[in-house]
C-alpha cells in the first residue's frame, strides 16, 4: 500500500513534506499580460493568497487549468515558485503545493518531477503518456506510472481525466494495483465515475475527514460532485471551479463533514449549476469569471480562444447565482 503523507516511498524515511490534508484544492489558473503573454508573476502570488484566505487546504500548479503545455520548463518553475513564495509570505506556510508534471517518457517525467521538487512542490500530479495512443494498453500504462515512481523524489498523484489524454481511462483495478506502490500516494478523479471513487478509496483505505486511513488521497476532480466524493469515501477535491468559488467548495465540504448533510446538498446543487457553466466555457471562461467577479483574469495563450464580450456576459450570468453565496460567506 502507498506510504502515509509526509514520508517518501522512494526511500522510506520520513521528510519534512507538508502533509496533503482533506478538503478543498484548486488547479490554479496562469495568468499572462494581456498583450505580451508574459507570465504575470504579481497576480499568479495574488491568486494564490486568495484562495487560501478562502480555505482553500492545498494547490496545484501547473494543472490542466495551469497551462502547463503552454509554458516552457523555465516558466513552469517561475509559476511553482511564486506560488510557494506567495504562500509563505502570507502566512501559509503549511499549505502544500502539487505540481502537474506529466512528461510523454518516463525519463522526461522523472526530469520534471526533480524540476517540480526544486521549484517548491511537494507532490506531483501525472497523468498517463498518450501520444502514441494505440500502443498504450493496460501494460504500457501500468509500467510507465511504476517506473516513475521509482524514480521520483516526489509522491505521485495518478490523474485520471479520460478527456485530456485521448481517451485513457484507468479502471479500478488498474488504479488500485498501482496504489500498492509507495510512492504512489492518491488518485484524481476528473473522470467523475463516484463509483470507481468509492472502490479505489475502499481498496486502499483512503484518508478521509472521519479517518486517517493509510494515507492514500482519493479526490474528486470536479467541485460539482463534492457531496458525491465525500459519500464516497473521498480524500478532497481538486477542482478548477475553486478558482471561482473557493468559499462555496469549503462551504459545502464543511457541512458535510460537520454532519449538516441537507445544507450540504441544498449548497451542492447551486455549486454544481454554476460549475456546469465554466465546465463548458473551459479555461478562457473560468479566467473571464475571474475577470468578471475579482477584477483581474486576462486572457489563455494561444491558440486558446478569447471570448467576446457576448460570451464573457453570458458566463457571469450563469454564475451569478453561486457567486452570490460566494460573496455572502
Amino acid at each position: 500500500m502507498a506510504a502515509v503523507n509526509g514520508t517518501n516511498g522512494t526511500n522510506g524515511h520520513t521528510s519534512s513534506r507538508r502533509p496533503l490534508p482533506c478538503g478543498i484544492y484548486a488547479p490554479t489558473m496562469t495568468f499572462f499580460d494581456p498583450e505580451t503573454e508574459e507570465l504575470d508573476i504579481p497576480i499568479i502570488k495574488k491568486h494564490a493568497i486568495r484562495l487560501a484566505e478562502a480555505g482553500l487546504v492545498g494547490l496545484v500548479t501547473m494543472g490542466s487549468n495551469g497551462e502547463a503545455v503552454h509554458l516552457s520548463l523555465d516558466e513552469k518553475t517561475a509559476v511553482t515558485k511564486a506560488t510557494r513564495d506567495a504562500l509563505d509570505s502570507a502566512g501559509f506556510t503549511k499549505v502544500p503545493i502539487i505540481v502537474g508534471a506529466t512528461e510523454g517518457s518516463v525519463r522526461g517525467t522523472i526530469e520534471l518531477c526533480k524540476h517540480s521538487e526544486r521549484a517548491g512542490g511537494e507532490y506531483v500530479l501525472l497523468l498517463p503518456p498518450s501520444y502514441f495512443r494505440g500502443l498504450m494498453d493496460e501494460d504500457a500504462v501500468y509500467n510507465y506510472f511504476i517506473e516513475v515512481a521509482d524514480g521520483s523524489p516526489l509522491p505521485i498523484i495518478l490523474y485520471n481525466y479520460p478527456g485530456a489524454v485521448a481517451g485513457i481511462d484507468m479502471d479500478s483495478d488498474l488504479l488500485i494495483k498501482l496504489a500498492k506502490h509507495p510512492n504512489i500516494i492518491g488518485t484524481k478523479f476528473t473522470c467523475g465515475n463516484t463509483g470507481k471513487l468509492t472502490r479505489v478509496a475502499l481498496a486502499t483505505n483512503a484518508k478521509t475527514p472521519f479517518s486517517e486511513g493509510s494515507g492514500y488521497m482519493a479526490f474528486g476532480g470536479m467541485c460539482d460532485f463534492t457531496t458525491q466524493t465525500l459519500i464516497s469515501g473521498g480524500s478532497g477535491i481538486i477542482a478548477g471551479g475553486a478558482n471561482v468559488m473557493p468559499k462555496v467548495c469549503v462551504k459545502i465540504w464543511d457541512l458535510y463533514t460537520e454532519g449538516k448533510r441537507d445544507e450540504a446538498f441544498a449548497m451542492q446543487k447551486i455549486l454544481s449549476k454554476g460549475d456546469w457553466v465554466l465546465t463548458k466555457a473551459a479555461i478562457a471562461g473560468t479566467k473571464s469569471a475571474i475577470q468578471s467577479y475579482y477584477g483581474y483574469g486576462g486572457y489563455p495563450r494561444r491558440p486558446l480562444k478569447r471570448l467576446d464580450e457576448v460570451k464573457t456576459q453570458g458566463i457571469a450570468d450563469g454564475v451569478a447565482e453561486v457567486m452570490k453565496l460566494e460573496k455572502s460567506l
